[in-house]
């Protein structure tokens, strides 16, 4: 276990050399190359005023690598005093205990009060009542779209306050096999079978996704209103064909075939946004997600929790205050990859540069309103494991609707009853 330990310091990155004179704050995170880029920006920026911290970025490659990080670290008594973690993971740490309460720091701060955040980001991260992490940043889902293609097949661009309908229509005008071969060279939509894709529109249509918000014993996805959607959701593929086969999502997956110009449409958070700056063979843009019946949202939201066991605490929430502050805020805001969960930084050039793609950015602000969030319990990443596989099944398969339901409901069961809340 201490060669773990060592491990982990040898593959940090930032921090200063001040002959040990300075108090050390490890910093673990994860992250596109663009966001690492912007996470070390962050900590040469608040060493430059506070030279006496020493911040040690430890870099995971992904998500998985950084949970597979932390558990070894918890399990062997060093972990680091600050990481970086998504709410929908979040339960799992919360109700070991391992987390420090941060409530009376943000209450004390100078920096910022627990007002100036977005509610929906901050209430996320409290573990019975009580504030554990600070959110970097609020998304939602949206829709990504090739202007370029709208415009070539003469359809209306997607508008705020669009529902599903048009976004169905849209997605089979725009699936074409131009040249006659039987094999699609565009299609209209691509989404992922999860159930954070299906969640939104089964809010929009006034059901819900578990039978209670606080302490779910199960999932509620075979009400009229649920099962309505799940429907739809299914028939994009085995209905009317405007979401690319599974052979051909592992052969090129979603982002990629929108980069290509092989896909008119997309469901994706903020995330995708630094990777799309980079396309210059087409003009793209955002939509808010279409409605059923009320506008509905799903949370993206990661934030920084400190460890209970951290021997830095003082110096680590020095960090988290400049981090989330608008200073460091501005600097991962400019990256493309966050929406701010500071007010004042969301709606600062920073956010909403008109320079930078896309050029309807505000869409995930006017959005933030009806933004719902999956429950936090221990057991909410297994539930999204086990469930992924039989949307797949159902939307690539055929399954019908109300069969996928009770798959869902049977499989997931036992995970919501050995959860911890």
């Amino acid at each position: 276990m201490g060669l773990v330990t060592l491990a982990l310091l040898m593959c940090s990155c930032g921090g200063s050399d001040s002959g040990g004179t300075s108090e050390p704050v490890s910093f673990l995170v994860f992250g596109e190359p663009v966001e690492l880029e912007a996470f070390r920006d962050v900590a040469e920026a608040f060493e430059r005023t506070q030279p006496d911290v020493d911040l040690r970025l430890i870099e995971a490659s992904d998500r998985d690598d950084l949970l597979a990080r932390l558990s070894t670290s918890f399990a062997g008594g060093s972990p680091p005093d600050l990481f970086l973690l998504n709410y929908r993971v979040y339960g799992q740490f919360a109700a070991k205990g391992v987390l420090e309460p941060i409530e009376s720091r943000v209450d004390d701060s100078d920096a910022f009060g627990a007002e100036d955040f977005y509610p929906q980001a901050l209430d996320a991260f409290r573990f019975d009542g009580t504030l554990t992490c600070l959110p970097q940043n609020i998304s939602s889902l949206v829709v990504y779209y090739n202007r370029d293609l709208f415009r070539k097949y003469s359809i209306p661009e997607p508008r705020a306050g669009w529902d599903w309908a048009e976004l169905r229509r849209a997605a089979i005008t725009l699936t074409r096999d131009d040249d006659g071969d039987g094999r699609n060279e565009l299609y209209g939509l691509g989404v992922e079978p999860s159930i954070i894709r299906v969640a939104p529109f089964v809010w929009s249509n006034g059901g819900e996704v578990v039978d209670d918000d606080d302490r779910p014993t199960r999932l509620a996805l075979d009400s009229p209103p649920a099962l309505a959607v799940l429907q739809e959701f299914l028939a994009l593929r085995t209905q009317y064909g405007a979401v690319p086969t599974d052979e051909e999502v592992e052969a090129e997956d979603d982002e990629a075939r929108f980069m290509n110009g092989r896909l008119a449409m997309v469901l994706q958070s903020r995330r995708s946004t630094p990777a799309f700056r980079t396309i210059e063979t087409f003009d793209w843009d955002v939509a808010p997600l279409p409605r059923f019946e009320e506008p509905a949202g799903i949370l993206h939201s990661d934030a920084y929790c400190m460890t209970k066991a951290s021997k830095h605490k003082d110096a680590a929430w020095r960090f988290m205050e400049f981090a989330l502050g608008p200073e460091g805020q501005r600097i991962t805001a400019r990256t493309g990859r966050t929406v701010p969960s500071l007010k004042e930084v969301a709606h600062s050039e920073a956010f909403l540069d008109p320079a930078q793609k896309p050029r309807n950015s505000r869409v995930f602000l006017d959005g933030i309103s009806s933004i719902r969030r999956v429950p936090t319990i221990s057991t909410w990443p297994e539930i999204e494991d086990t469930t992924a596989g039989i949307l797949e099944n159902g939307l690539y398969l055929g399954i019908p609707a109300d069969r996928v339901a009770r798959q869902l409901d049977e499989a997931t069961r036992p995970l919501f009853a050995r959860a911890e809340r």
